[in-house]
Parts: structure tokens; sequence; C-alpha cells
């Protein structure tokens, strides 16, 4: 296993994390995966054993069962490793049973705490924005958390460029615990993230974990163009994350991700994982799996390196367009870039034409 630092702070945290999102299977979840104590000992196990540091859970997966099963597959040995989770989505039928208010973050913290059976959440993610509730009031209710040493440290997931940097300002104005890093959605098939979210974590510092690295499996080759869905998968069962706009894209990486792998004796999920790797600013791949061997081959990614002809193939046939006011930037003000511009416009430099 590979470690790298998690943005600006000291902690070591293993290239790939384990996903929980399969644990407990109640409600929506049982298309994703039902995972009891019992598979998730030999799950938990084999990430162990492969050097994973990093566990992910949230209070939304099966309304908490996900952070009881964790809990119990870990036993004694959730003293040598670290375990995040997360708090904001609704958990129940009250006004207050969802949002960062200070109410709802240290009550969720606590029974949070609770079913991990820890004394404290190394990184406890704002699982998403919550526009109603004052910033300020959140991260004044995360900083008390930090200071009462519930909490290690602060993260955010599924914020948009502006609320970040919006949070951050307000952490270094008032001297409230700073984001230390963010979780967000980013596959070859989804570059978004590469417009604003990659180049604020190099700018600002912060770690990258990505949640769903191979897009629900769609990037794993076990779905083909022209083929039907595998059975037993999330996409047979209804799920619709995440939303694929342009199913030709789709299937043209696919097909490229399975000529790289069969050309490098690999899979197609490792490929997809690799190349992930090899992004700006990213920190850690939160990967899952129904089976032990999806979870053996998702670990031996870290091993595979990509060449530089097989990365721009890659980068070529999942390019994003280069949006506005980027590729005015990109025109005029490109001799003065920094490495955090750099994170998106170095995608673009083959493509000059000035």
């Amino acid at each position: 296993m590979k470690y790298r630092t998690l943005g600006r702070t000291g902690l070591k945290v293993s290239v790939l994390s384990m996903g929980t999102f399969t644990f407990g299977g109640e409600g929506m979840f049982s298309a994703a995966g039902n995972h009891g104590v019992e598979e998730a000992h030999k799950l938990v196990g084999i990430c162990l054993d492969a050097g994973i540091n990093l566990f992910d859970t949230s209070n939304m997966y099966s309304t908490g069962r996900s952070e009881e099963i964790l809990a119990e597959a870990l036993g004694a040995r959730r003293q040598d490793i670290l375990i995040s989770s997360k708090a904001r989505m609704r958990i129940g039928d009250g006004p207050n049973d969802e949002g960062v208010s200070r109410y709802h973050l240290i009550r969720e913290c606590e029974k949070s705490l609770r079913r991990l059976r820890t004394d404290v959440i190394d990184i406890y993610y704002m699982h998403e924005w919550d526009g109603l509730t004052p910033v300020d009031e959140m991260l004044h209710a995360l900083d008390t958390l930090v200071s009462h040493g519930k909490i290690r440290y602060i993260g955010c997931s599924n914020y948009t460029g502006w609320q970040i940097m919006k949070a951050l300002g307000i952490s270094d104005r008032l001297g409230y615990q700073r984001f230390a890093t963010q979780q967000i959605h980013y596959t070859l098939e989804a570059r978004e993230a590469e417009y604003e979210l990659l180049p604020i974590s190099v700018d600002q510092g912060l770690g990258v974990l990505v949640w769903s690295p191979l897009a629900g499996g769609l990037l794993t080759g076990a779905h083909r163009r022209g083929q039907p869905t595998s059975p037993g998968s999330r996409q047979a069962k209804g799920w619709t994350e995440p939303p694929i706009r342009d199913v030709e894209r789709l299937w043209r990486i696919v097909d490229e991700l399975v000529a790289i792998a069969e050309s490098r004796g690999a899979t197609a999920a490792r490929v997809a994982l690799a190349w992930l790797l090899d992004r700006p600013a990213i920190t850690s791949l939160v990967v899952g799996g129904l089976t032990e061997a999806h979870f053996l081959d998702n670990i031996s990614a870290v091993e595979l390196e990509l060449t530089v002809d097989e990365k721009q193939r890659l980068d070529g046939v999942s390019a994003i367009p280069s949006i506005y006011p980027y590729w005015h930037q990109f025109n005029f003000a490109r001799d003065r870039f920094s490495e955090a511009d750099w994170a998106l416009q170095r995608n673009y430099l083959k493509w000059d034409t000035h």
C-alpha cells in the first residue's frame, strides 16, 4: 500500500480507502449491496491486510446500520486505523433531522460515536451543502466538537467551489477549524471537478477523497455497449447515480479502458483507478465492492503505473470542454498561471493553436 498526506495536515492516508456504503442494505441502499457483519468481517480483513488505514461511512448509510457493522467488523483493530463519517442528510421525520445546524451536528456526531463504539471520529464530513444554516454556525459547531475531542479533522463533500471558499474564508477570519479535505465524485466519465474543485484543493491545501471512483461500476468493464445490464448490479436494480448525460461517450471511455487493460493484462477497473491516482491533489480513492474479488482487484490498482501514451489516450476520450472563463484565461493569462490554474489548464495545452 502507498500513503499520501491529507492536504496540509500531517495525517498519512492510504491511497485507497474502504467504503462501507454496502453495509446494512436497508431501504434504498439495498440496491448497492447488503453486507452483514460476517461479510463485513471478511472484506474489512482484506483491506487491513492490504494496508488500507481509512474506512469511510456515514450516519445515513442504512440509517446508521453501516456504522454499527463497521464497528463490529473492526473490533479492537479500531485503534490502528482511521474512520471517517458524515452528517447533513435527512435521517428521520423530524424538522431538525437534517442539515448542519449546531443542534443537528452535535446530536448526530454523538449518535455516530455510539454506533461506531469509539471516542473520536478521525474525519467528519459535511455530507452536502445546507443553504439555510449560516456557515459560521456550522463551523462553530464543528470547532466545538474538535475542541471536545470528538472529531479530529473536518471536511466537506459535494460542495461547489464558492461554497468551499466561503467556508474557508469564515474559518480563517473567525479562527474556527478549517476544512482539511473534501470528498467528491470524480471519474474518467465525470471530470467536472477539474473546473473548480481540484484547483481549489491545490491552492488551499485540501486533501481530496473520491467517492464512487468507478462510477457505480460503470467503468469496470462489466457494462458494455449493446449488452444487457449486468445482473445483480446496482444499475439493474434501478440505481441512477451517477447520471450519464452522453451514453455514447461513456462507451467510448469504457472501450478505451478495456483496450488498455487487455494490453496490460489488467482489468478496466484497475486502469480507471490508476488514472485517478495520477490526477492533481488526489489523496485517496474510496473503493467498494460486492465480493472479495472486487476488493482484491481494486487494491491491485495501486501498483499499476500507466504510460504517458495510455494516459493521453484516456485523457483524449474523456476530455471536457474548456468553458468560459477558462478558455479566455488560457489564451491571455497562462504566462502567469499558478499550479492551481494548471490543475485544470494543463488538459488543454495540446490543443493550443496560438
